[in-house]
């Protein structure tokens, strides 16, 4: 049982191991996003499935979700982390496979596996919120989501020279810098197996009250039983999964429509990169605004700014300096929407709960995702880049109007109250008043 000053050393080096991960991470999951598509569009040689192999990335990582969920749960944070990036290796050498024999159904299966190490980019968000005070909780995640945008910037700008490191051999160009995310991915997995210890989720379930060790109150049954008891815990998975939806839509058919306007394999790596700047250099203004300001005001921003985007986006033509900007704030407002959801959900459930309500949050949110990625490239294919981004806009009304209704019912209630350094991961709810006993 560390003491104070001991706990807040163990967060800091957490916090430096996770920063660390998420920087080499964020190498090599954005060359999924800038690459499949147009990977998928030479392999299928159709643009109506497009759409596909990135919705497979996005669908791997959903289901994913809940077996790493559930290891960390019984193993810790480190177990977890370690499993994501390896699969995602896998995936990633599979990927380049299907691309050298042109076998469209191993390239999705390849960017099933990919996904995981997006999975893992994720879930280190919430290991790093394991031990931070209630108070600090959304700048702590935040700054796990910040350190991601070094790696994500250079990540897609890596794509052309990684690619054509292997011109003059089978591996088609495209499909080059899959292979350099497989070598990123096993040295991020090793990083996180040495030097993640002791484990966040661990230390912080031993410092927890007596009841919550038992089998029972950490089981995915009881972290669906927290998020159906609390109205803030599902407006905030409501906001995860629609801001992510929303993003994963529109950025997934960008690179297609830039190159319906003549754009090359370079400037659909700059767009990309301005999308993940704003996706994740600004995430601690949105840490810091959830913390001060109050997670329900910052998940209204992150629904202006999503509708702005699909504006921008939405209208800019053969515009290709205004569909970089409506991708960056298409990356503000889904940074709002992350760090003030996944902040939001971990206050309005008991600490027992909280990895496996985390494991059904990124659940719902990449399922949603792969959903929309699907349609994405049918409604493109149909109807235009245009409609899609409307119909982006259209799904944001739900999301804003249950912020609404809960600033209104309960104005001013929506920061944690803040905590003693003794007990980082009160188990309080303290956006969600506890029921009566009687209401079980």
């Amino acid at each position: 049982m560390p003491g104070p000053d001991a706990l807040r050393a163990l967060q800091r080096r957490t916090s430096v191991v996770l920063v660390v991960s998420q920087i080499l991470g964020g190498l090599g999951v954005p060359i999924g996003i800038a690459l499949a598509p147009v990977l998928a569009v030479e392999v299928s040689g159709t643009e109506a499935l497009s759409g596909l192999a990135p919705t497979a990335s996005v669908a791997g990582t959903a289901l994913l979700s809940i077996p790493l969920a559930s290891l960390m749960t019984s193993r810790g944070r480190r177990p977890g982390l370690v499993l994501a990036y390896l699969i995602g290796a896998l995936g990633a050498a599979l990927v380049v496979v299907a691309a050298v024999i042109e076998n469209f159904p191993l390239l999705l299966l390849g960017m099933a596996g990919f996904g995981a190490a997006s999975s893992a980019n994720l879930q280190a968000r919430f290991a790093a919120a394991d031990l931070a005070e209630p108070d600090r909780r959304a700048r702590a995640i935040s700054t796990v989501v910040w350190a991601t945008t070094i790696g994500a910037v250079f990540g897609p700008n890596i794509a052309a020279p990684a690619g054509r490191a292997f011109t003059g051999t089978s591996i088609p160009e495209t499909a080059g810098p899959f292979l350099w995310a497989a070598g990123i991915f096993l040295v991020t997995g090793l990083i996180v197996a040495v030097l993640l210890r002791p484990d966040p989720l661990l230390t912080a379930r031993a410092m927890a009250p007596a009841e919550s060790q038992s089998t029972q109150s950490r089981s995915l049954r009881a972290g669906v039983a927290a998020v159906a008891a609390s109205s803030r815990a599902r407006l905030a998975l409501v906001t995860v999964a629609v801001s992510h939806t929303v993003m994963v839509s529109i950025m997934v058919m960008t690179p297609v429509d830039l190159g319906h306007h003549g754009a090359d394999l370079e400037l659909v790596g700059l767009v990309i990169s301005g999308h993940i700047a704003g996706m994740y250099a600004f995430s601690p203004v949105m840490g810091w605004l959830s913390d001060r300001v109050g997670r329900l005001a910052v998940i209204g921003l992150a629904a202006g700014l999503l509708c702005l985007a699909a504006l921008l986006a939405g209208t800019a033509g053969p515009s290709h300096a205004q569909t970089a900007a409506g991708l960056f704030v298409l990356g503000l407002g889904w940074s709002a929407g992350l760090v003030s959801g996944s902040a939001l959900l971990t206050d309005s459930v008991p600490q027992p709960a909280r990895a496996a309500v985390q494991g059904l949050s990124d659940l719902t949110m990449n399922s949603a995702a792969g959903i929309g990625g699907a349609a994405a490239g049918l409604i493109v294919a149909q109807a235009g880049y245009g409609w899609l981004n409307a119909i982006g806009a259209c799904l944001l009304l739900p999301m804003a109007a249950l912020a609404l209704m809960a600033t209104r019912n309960r104005p001013g209630d929506d920061s944690p109250e803040p905590a003693s350094a003794e007990d980082p991961a009160a188990p309080e709810d303290p956006a969600e008043p506890a029921e009566p006993a009687a209401k079980g």
